[in-house]
């Protein structure tokens, strides 16, 4: 109980109330910086679903969630410029869309692929999946 006292004593001293104010401003209106963790916390976990599984499915997707993170700093930035007055603000949108045309091409493909795998191999894990191998 003595760990707690000094959080109390942070919770309930003079100016409690504005800083709660103030940070439910920053909920309402978020800032970049809120966006780039957004986004590299996104970026992340695909980096790590890419690394460590061994689905062929769950790598694809976390393909699409790099995408995603790359996608949402694009628009983050955007704004950005355009409250800033600074460069052309549609142009995060518009490398968005490439970016969105470029993953429904990957996961077309990307599924054609795994299902001729299945097909000729009866598996979608990577580990076993040696096609190309002589």
């Amino acid at each position: 109980m003595n760990h707690l006292t000094p959080l109390f004593a942070l919770l309930f001293q003079d100016g409690w109330l504005e800083r709660a104010r103030a940070a439910w401003e920053g909920v309402k209106h978020p800032d970049l910086s809120k966006f780039l963790v957004i986004a590299a916390i996104l970026f992340i976990i695909g980096v790590a679903g890419v690394l460590t599984r061994r689905n062929l499915l769950v790598i694809f997707m976390s393909i699409e969630l790099i995408l995603n993170a790359a996608n949402l700093n694009f628009i983050a930035f955007a704004r950005y410029l355009q409250d800033t007055g600074r460069g052309d603000p549609i142009a995060g949108q518009i490398f968005t869309v490439f970016i969105i045309v470029v993953a429904a091409a990957e996961a077309a493909i990307g599924l054609g692929i795994v299902i001729a795998l299945y097909r000729n191999r009866e598996t979608i894990w990577v580990d076993e999946i040696d096609l190309m191998k002589w």
